[in-house]
């Protein structure tokens, strides 16, 4: 297994635990992969379904008809035409009921080349309604040999009945050791200072980390660090924050942009004093809201960038208290 070419670390138990129940003889029907995002759920759920669904003397095909995936579709045609040209895309917002459906159809015939058939949901709290309740129908009443894998970033947003016909494996988030190695290994065209803040705002993901890499967010981190540290009161700091954001950032540029900001925060609340803490506290918590309407709401990208900069600026101490 590997993550942008290099060797996933953290698995270990999550190994363990999915195969002692294949050997087993009683593997449950469906699993949740429970865990930030970022962390290598998906590429264990594939690796684990092959594992699942390989039959001893078959040879196993590199796209295996029998592991099913569902993911959110490309936006539109445009993106379906760079998913098809193997450039980056941006999907729908959430898994659709027919999407779900058009499986379901599937496993009304026998799985192709054994007895096991693997679904793999990512991410399962990116369903829309309607797909999770023709979700739980399945879940209630499995054909025989289907079992389902269900990446999950959110798993408290899962209904309590689609929880409670999974058996969890939960992935920790990593020390910053490894996902330094991970870093180093997959980015070793970074610079060592944007490496140190992709780490150090990755908080244990590797998949996060690298992410901030490829959008090189190295200066504005350092604008961030700048902004709780001294404050703006000129807005000076902020107009260069929303120039280093870009005019038109996509929503990924955006999402991490975001997540970073919530990152050097949450640094910040380890060494501020009682009078900055309710400060760093009450910034974080604007920013986690921003975080969750940003995929819903169409933001300005440019007040967006100066409301990130104004909430980073408001942690900062007066000079007068410092």
């Amino acid at each position: 297994m590997t993550l942008l070419g290099h060797d996933l670390v953290g698995h270990g138990e999550a190994w363990r635990e999915w195969r002692g129940a294949m050997a087993s003889g009683r593997m449950h029907h469906a699993w949740i992969l429970a865990g930030k995002q970022g962390l290598g759920k998906a590429l264990f759920a594939r690796a684990a379904a092959r594992e699942l669904v390989a039959e001893a003397g078959v040879p196993q095909p590199d796209h295996h008809p029998d592991v099913l995936e569902l993911a959110p579709l490309p936006a539109n045609d445009e993106e379906q035409k760079k998913k098809d040209e193997g450039r980056p895309y941006q999907t729908k917002r959430n898994i659709s009921v027919d999407q779900v459906r058009a499986i379901q159809h599937r496993l009304t015939t026998r799985p192709t080349l054994g007895e096991r058939r693997a679904i793999i949901i990512d991410p399962a709290d990116d369903m829309e309604k309607g797909a999770v309740n023709a979700l739980l129908k399945s879940l209630e009443e499995p054909p025989a040999g289907t079992f389902f894998l269900l990446v999950a970033h959110r798993p408290g947003r899962l209904l309590p009945t689609i929880r409670s016909r999974c058996r969890t494996v939960r992935f920790p988030a990593l020390p910053d050791a490894d996902v330094a190695r991970v870093v180093s290994g997959a980015a070793p065209q970074a610079d060592s200072a944007t490496r140190a803040a992709a780490v150090a705002a990755a908080e244990g993901s590797p998949g996060a980390a690298l992410g901030f890499v490829e959008q090189e967010l190295g200066p504005v981190h350092g604008l961030m660090e700048r902004l709780v540290g001294e404050g703006d009161p000129q807005f000076t700091l902020r107009g260069a924050l929303a120039s280093e954001i870009g005019a038109r950032p996509d929503r990924p540029r955006l999402l991490a942009t975001l997540d970073l900001a919530r990152a050097v925060l949450a640094a910040r609340l380890a060494v501020a004093s009682p009078l900055q803490r309710l400060r760093v506290i009450d910034a974080h918590a604007a920013l986690a809201t921003l975080s969750a309407q940003v995929p819903t709401y169409n933001y300005d990208a440019g007040l967006l960038a100066m409301e990130i900069g104004g909430l980073l600026a408001s942690a900062a101490l007066p000079r007068e208290a410092a």
